[in-house]
C-alpha cells in the first residue's frame, strides 16, 4: 500500500530526488495526454484526459456519462494503438466522470482565448431586452414586494438604456 499521508512542503524541497520524480511524472503524463488526444476525435479533447497510468492501468476522466459512452467506443482501438506505439505495457483502460472537467475546461478555454496575443477579439452578441419584456417586468414590480420591486425595476431601466444607447451610436 502506499504512503498516501500529506507531507510537508519543506520535505519536498529537501528532497531534490522526490521533487525530481513528481516533476517527472507530471511531464510523462502530459506527454501521454497529448498522445492519447492525438488519437481521439477532435470533439472529445476538451471533455477528455489522461488522469494517472499505474501498474499497467491508464485512466482516462471524462466530463460526463455521455462522453464516458462515446470513449467506450473508442476504447479498443485506443487500447491497441497505445499498446503497439507508446506503452506496450499497457495492460486496461479505467474511465473515470469528473464533471468539474467540463467546467474547468470552458472556464481555461475561455481565459486562454481571453488572453491570449494572437487571438482577434470577437465581438459577442449583446443581448437585449425588448420594451415589450421591459414593459412585463414592470407590470410585475407593481405587484412585487420591496426588494424584489427595485430590482425588477432596476432590470426593466435596462432596456431604456440600451435603446437609448444604440440609438446614440448609430447617430454617429
Amino acid at each position: 500500500m502506499r504512503d498516501s499521508r500529506p507531507l510537508l512542503l519543506d520535505t519536498l524541497f529537501d528532497d531534490a530526488n522526490l521533487l525530481r520524480n513528481i516533476q517527472q511524472r507530471a511531464i510523462a503524463l502530459i506527454k501521454l495526454n497529448k498522445a492519447v488526444k492525438a488519437l481521439l476525435p477532435k470533439q472529445m479533447h476538451a471533455f477528455c484526459r489522461v488522469s494517472n497510468y499505474r501498474q499497467g492501468m491508464l485512466i482516462l476522466e471524462v466530463a460526463n456519462a455521455s462522453w464516458l459512452t462515446r470513449l467506450r467506443y473508442e476504447q479498443q482501438m485506443l487500447l491497441s494503438t497505445l499498446r503497439s506505439e507508446i506503452l506496450p505495457s499497457l495492460v486496461s483502460i479505467d474511465i473515470k466522470i469528473n464533471p468539474k472537467l467540463s467546467t474547468n475546461n470552458s472556464t481555461a478555454e475561455n481565459l486562454v482565448h481571453r488572453y491570449s496575443p494572437d487571438s482577434q477579439k470577437e465581438e459577442t452578441p449583446v443581448r437585449q431586452l425588448s420594451e415589450q419584456s421591459a414593459q412585463q417586468l414592470r407590470e410585475l414590480a407593481a405587484r412585487s414586494p420591496g426588494k424584489l420591486k427595485e430590482k425588477l425595476e432596476r432590470l426593466a431601466a435596462l432596456a431604456g438604456e440600451r435603446v437609448t444607447s444604440t440609438a446614440s451610436r448609430n447617430k454617429k
